[in-house]
């Protein structure tokens, strides 16, 4: 050995080679770090778990080393008994799959769904029947179904549940449930400090001086009255006086020593404090997929679980809401509804929260303090469930209905149409109502917080802050009394049905007026014509409309409406103060009002430069008081001009007929455009106003993106005018060249065009007209529907192509997508993408048409054969084709039993294979490296 090769030592174990323990040069990587031992280096695989170099990311490579007995090729025997060992492991993996599938697929919901029935029956005799119901094979698919729902339906609410917990000791608990505790805290104190004060006068407890220091007695009162005024449950009871009388000392002996002894600890006491399993469960041991047993148990709790949720949160709910409607005579109008069980329900949980209010204020009457705050609990958890049933379900709804019921005449409906469609679909008619409920909200919504971005801080005082981060509905609905949600959700139904009336039942009745031909809208399913109402629909919904919206500028120039009409509103009625605050004022005290307490407003001051005084400290205080309902929303003062009610007043005004007129504008402008274009080429025949309203739309949309950018530059004369379209041509010339314009028209042909074509009429060859057309019939194909339905096909394709894994196909569209328009390289997109997929579609249609059509005629096949061969030919050759796939992967699945038998009876070790690096620069695969220390 020279030195060089006395120098060589291991990267990990820092030693020379020896002959038992050579060293390998395995990956790229030079220099002191090259080398290393076999050993080393499997033991570091094990470690990190890859099988390529970190640094170089080169995989390694190692060569395995048989018995010298080995045969050429494995006998017949040692290849049977692979396989019998394989196939007895997949079959009992086989049968623990099935069983889990059969346990959680079939047992517990066919168990949930059994037991729900047999509850809700409303006889002893299904009680006594139960056991051979479950057994029963009748409706087995149907019950494991509902029998899904509803245990979809206790899961949701178990999580629910511990989300609250979470929500209730994150956010604490209620005042007047705190409040409990600290009167029963005080009640305590007061009884161990009773022997010390009928000792004598001694040293005073520095504890009880310094409690009242901590709160003095103007604040107490103060909190006690906001607390009443919040709550009547927060109003003062006997419970809470500290002048406690001792005629009952030997009823409440108990209580008196355990609150000597262990006081604290009782109040420590949280029923909120569940017990939680101790043992670390994964989703594998949990479902059983690990192929253990232990899911049976599982199983087991999930069927009991499950069976006492639903009699603690359906069962007794359904029935004391059931025996409260027959008791008041209102049975025949909740069956009317025709979702009896739903209302009785929540008729039900409405009295069991009455009740647990009833029993609250009785276990704080005899001073049951577990009691007291167990049944609190379990009220805010009623209450919770209440308003989100109602914020989430009843308001929606009722939106939806009075869209419907004020756009009645816009599509020539009436009450007696919704009426017959409630009784014929109630379930789908009160999902859709409540569908459009939701959209309209969530639109609503929107546009609040467009106008909060636009408006001074404090002039939606009234609105919740959806973006204040302090913002927590849930923590509203804990913490707010019950009346003061009552009054939140009737001013909610009165502006949202007041928006509706103004901006679509009030624009409806004039445009009847003004143009009488002009409603109702077409809205038919079905059309005559050859163009399919789905794939536009589709192709509408999927392709149109998501490129109109996903542009930044229709956001920014509704943004810019409202400024300018504020702006506008502003100066006509002297509020610009109070609408957009004053500039020059926030720029001189800018370090005073915008602080970030913000929930202080400054008070009046007389340093006004106009003489117009500041707005009051009553309605300050308003603002204030709504303000810390909703949470740190930012205030800025404003000048109050004259007479500011009756600017109000206008201004309330102007906004109802701006958007009365913007609604004239919307429900007729689109239309008529879109009516228009589609003339051209419709024949006046009727057609979904869906597509002609989203066609007006995209028109108006780029008539007022280039009145914009027309109305920007025109401010700065002709010639400027003219400089920038010669620099704007120049840029688009430069960055744009015609060759780049020819190559992106090229592409946009081939795969906007070709390939959509190409695979819609594939799908309809192989799917549509196989299922469709009779054998005695002729398929007709459009052009515009297939390629319609190709662009979908093409989209979701490719979408999950980019989710899968990487391949061919995916590597070139993320090239492509990388390079974009400016760098568009037409001879790749041709080479790797166009040619290869247009070439496989190609193939795929005309193969089967000559072999149907030239080749099946030769044979001397009868007619009828000939047809039968023609249209099925398609399906047929997909059905080869995917069992040529399914045997060939077999065949690969055989190969790998092979090696895995010849591996496991005469493999005796493996050896590291170095890497060759004149290999790797002939094949270019593997750069050179520098050496590295």
């Amino acid at each position: 050995m020279d030195t060089a090769e006395e120098a060589d030592i291991c990267r990990v174990c820092r030693s020379e080679g020896t002959p038992d323990k050579p060293l390998y040069h395995p990956c790229v990587c030079t220099g002191s770090i090259k080398f290393i031992h076999q050993e080393c280096l499997v033991q570091w695989l094990k470690h990190s778990r890859k099988e390529y170099c970190e640094l170089c990311k080169h995989r390694f490579a190692f060569t395995p080393i048989y018995s010298p007995d080995m045969p050429s090729r494995l006998p017949v025997q040692d290849i049977f008994a692979g396989l019998v060992t394989s196939v007895g492991t997949a079959i009992r993996y086989w049968f623990h799959y099935t069983l889990v599938a059969f346990a959680w697929l079939g047992v517990v919901p066919l168990t949930a769904c059994r037991i729900y029935k047999c509850l809700f029956t409303g006889s002893v005799s299904s009680l006594l029947t139960l056991p051979l119901d479950m057994l029963s094979t009748e409706n087995l698919l149907a019950d494991c179904l509902q029998g899904c729902f509803v245990v979809t339906c206790t899961l949701c609410a178990f999580i629910s549940l511990v989300w609250l917990r979470e929500q209730i000791i994150h956010g604490g608990a209620p005042q007047w449930l705190e409040q409990n505790l600290q009167a029963a805290a005080n009640f305590a104190a007061q009884a161990n400090e009773a022997p010390a004060a009928a000792a004598g006068p001694g040293d005073p407890d520095p504890q009880a001086e310094a409690a009242p220091a901590e709160h003095p007695p103007e604040e107490e009162e103060e909190e006690g009255e906001e607390r009443a005024a919040d709550d009547p449950e927060q109003q003062e009871d006997p419970a809470d006086d500290p002048e406690v009388d001792n005629e009952d000392e030997e009823e409440a002996g108990a209580e008196d020593a355990e609150a000597n002894n262990g006081g604290q600890d009782d109040m420590n006491w949280n029923a909120l404090e569940w017990d939680r399993a101790a043992e670390e469960l994964t989703w594998e041991r949990m479902l059983g997929l690990d192929g253990s047993l232990v899911f049976l148990e599982h199983v087991f709790w999930v069927v009991s679980l499950n069976t006492l949720f639903i009699l603690v949160f359906a069962f007794c709910p359904y029935h004391i809401g059931h025996f409260s409607v027959v008791g008041l005579g209102f049975e025949g109008y909740v069956q009317a509804s025709h979702f009896e069980g739903l209302i009785t329900t929540i008729v039900g949980y409405i009295l069991l929260a009455m009740t647990l209010i009833l029993c609250h204020g009785f276990a704080a009457l005899v001073r049951f303090q577990r009691s007291r705050r167990l049944l609190g609990v379990c009220y805010i958890v009623v209450k919770v469930s209440l308003l989100v049933v109602v914020e989430i379900g009843v308001f929606p709804l009722i939106c939806g209905w009075w869209l419907d019921i004020c756009s009645l005449e816009m599509f020539d409906a009436s009450l007696k149409d919704r009426e017959l469609s409630f009784k014929s679909a109630p379930g789908t008619t009160m999902f859709l109502h409540w569908l459009v409920g939701m959209v309209y909200v969530f639109y609503f919504a929107s546009f609040i917080l467009l106008l909060r971005e636009v408006l001074r801080p404090g002039v939606l005082w009234f609105l919740r802050n959806l973006n204040d981060p302090d913002f927590n509905p849930v923590q509203e609905m804990i913490h707010l009394p019950i009346y003061r949600h009552l009054r939140r959700f009737i001013l909610s139904v009165v502006v949202f049905g007041s928006i509706v009336l103004l901006m679509l039942w009030l624009p409806i009745r004039m445009i009847k007026l003004i143009l009488p031909n002009f409603l109702p809208y077409n809205v038919m399913l079905y059309s005559d014509a050859p163009v399919s109402e789905l794939s536009l629909e589709l192709l509408l919904l999927q392709v149109v409309l998501p490129a109109l919206l996903e542009q930044g500028h229709t956001r920014q120039w509704l943004k810019g409406l409202v400024r300018a009409w504020t702006v506008t509103a502003g100066y006509l009625l002297d509020l610009h103060s109070y609408l957009l605050g004053d500039q020059e004022e926030n720029e001189g005290n800018q370090p005073a009002n915008n602080n970030n307490n913000n929930n202080q407003p400054p008070r009046n001051n007389n340093n006004n430069m106009n003489g117009i005084p500041v707005v009051g400290e009553g309605l300050h205080a308003a603002h204030q008081a709504i303000l810390q309902q909703g949470g740190p929303v930012g205030f800025q003062p404003y000048h109050q001009p004259p007479r500011f009610p009756f600017r109000i007043g206008l201004l309330i005004a102007f906004m109802c007929i701006t958007l009365l007129v913007a609604s004239l504008v919307c429900l007729t402008l689109p239309v008529f455009a879109g009516r228009w274009l589609m003339s051209f080429w419709t024949d006046n025949s009727k057609i979904h106003e869906l597509y002609t309203a989203a066609c007006g739309l995209y028109v108006c949309w780029l008539s007022i993106r280039g009145i914009t950018l027309l109305l920007a530059w025109m401010p700065q004369g002709r010639r400027v005018i003219a400089q920038k379209a010669h620099e704007w041509s120049l840029m688009v010339t430069r960055h744009f060249p015609i060759i780049t314009i020819v190559k992106t028209v090229i592409v946009a042909v081939l795969v906007a065009g070709v390939i959509p074509l190409l695979l819609g009429l594939l799908f309809q060859l192989v799917i549509v007209a196989p299922l469709r057309v009779q054998l005695d019939q002729t398929p007709l194909f459009y052009p515009w529907q297939d390629w319609a339905l190709g662009v979908l096909h093409a989209k979701i394709i490719a979408a999950i192509t980019l989710m899968g894994p990487q391949w061919w196909l995916k590597t070139v569209i993320e090239q492509v997508y990388a390079n974009g328009i400016r760098n568009i390289d037409l001879h790749f997109i041709i080479q790797k993408l166009a040619a290869p997929v247009i070439s496989a579609l190609l193939l795929s249609l005309c193969v089967p048409y000559v072999i149907a059509v030239g080749i099946t005629p030769l044979i001397g096949v009868t007619p009828e054969m000939h047809i039968l061969v023609q249209r099925r030919i398609y399906p047929f050759l997909l059905m080869v084709v995917s069992l040529l796939g399914i045997l060939t992967f077999q065949i690969r699945q055989f190969k790998r039993l092979y090696e895995h038998i010849k591996n496991d009876k005469y493999l005796v070790g493996q050896r590291l294979v170095n890497y060759e690096r004149k290999a790797a620069n002939i094949s270019g695969a593997m750069p050179e490296y520098p050496p590295q220390d």
